[in-house]
């Protein structure tokens, strides 16, 4: 069996097995009316953990699995045993993303981001609006379901870029740290917005916490593992 190398710098810091569900910074109710407490509810109780209740039952007989965070995990998802891999790279996908959505919302209203972020992203896309355009563009347009994240690209001059990934894919999978992220599954608007995804993610500007997201960018610019 595989000994997968221990990154300690994220294990350190991060939950590892069994993973727990882990709790919002704000109250069910605290983002209305842009996403509505029963939204929350559910997304987070029972959507996220479901996925690592099936994370933890997959990786239960892996003891060298049980020191890593999820995010380590994912980044060296090619050492992981094959006849669990597909099941981490959905769950443990599952896990990792919503874990990071829920860092990224705060409750309203809606701010801008300023400093060394603003500029990073009018650097890379002209404007903030801009980018909120192309951002939305490419969650309407994302068939299925599947997440919408604002990425570093390490190997295009560490430009900030607008990636979509299918399902539960996680940017991990691709060496991309990410800043930003929007689930456009159903689950995430549905029961508040119907179909009407437009809707949401003009929504989910009213709750992201750029602050947050210029702390990842900062930590990005320093050499540090994002969790």
């Amino acid at each position: 069996m595989t000994n997968l190398t221990l990154e300690q710098t994220a294990s350190n810091t991060a939950p590892v097995y069994p993973f727990p569900l882990p709790a919002l910074r704000f109250a069910y109710d605290a983002l209305e009316p842009f996403i509505d407490a029963e939204t929350m509810q559910v997304h987070h109780q029972l959507h996220h953990q479901t996925y690592i209740n099936n994370l933890n039952a997959a990786i239960k007989d892996y003891p060298q699995l049980h020191q890593m965070s999820i995010e380590d995990i994912l980044r060296q998802l090619d050492q992981v045993p094959e006849s669990i891999r597909a099941t981490v790279r959905n769950q443990g996908g599952g896990h990792a993303n919503h874990q990071f959505f829920w860092k990224i919302l705060k409750p309203g209203p809606a701010t801008t981001p300023e400093g060394v972020l603003g500029e990073a992203i009018a650097q890379a896309f002209e404007s903030f609006d801009n980018f909120k355009t192309q951002f939305h563009a490419a969650g309407l347009k994302l068939f299925g379901s599947g997440w919408v994240f604002l990425v570093v690209d390490p190997k295009d001059g560490s430009k900030l870029k607008i990636h979509t990934t299918a399902n539960q894919d996680s940017v991990l999978l691709e060496g991309l740290p990410g800043l930003l992220c929007c689930d456009v599954w159903e689950h995430a608007y549905y029961l508040k917005y119907h179909n009407r995804r437009a809707d949401y993610l003009e929504a989910f500007w009213h709750v992201v916490d750029w602050d947050v997201v210029a702390r990842r960018l900062e930590g990005f610019r320093a050499g540090k593992r994002q969790l």
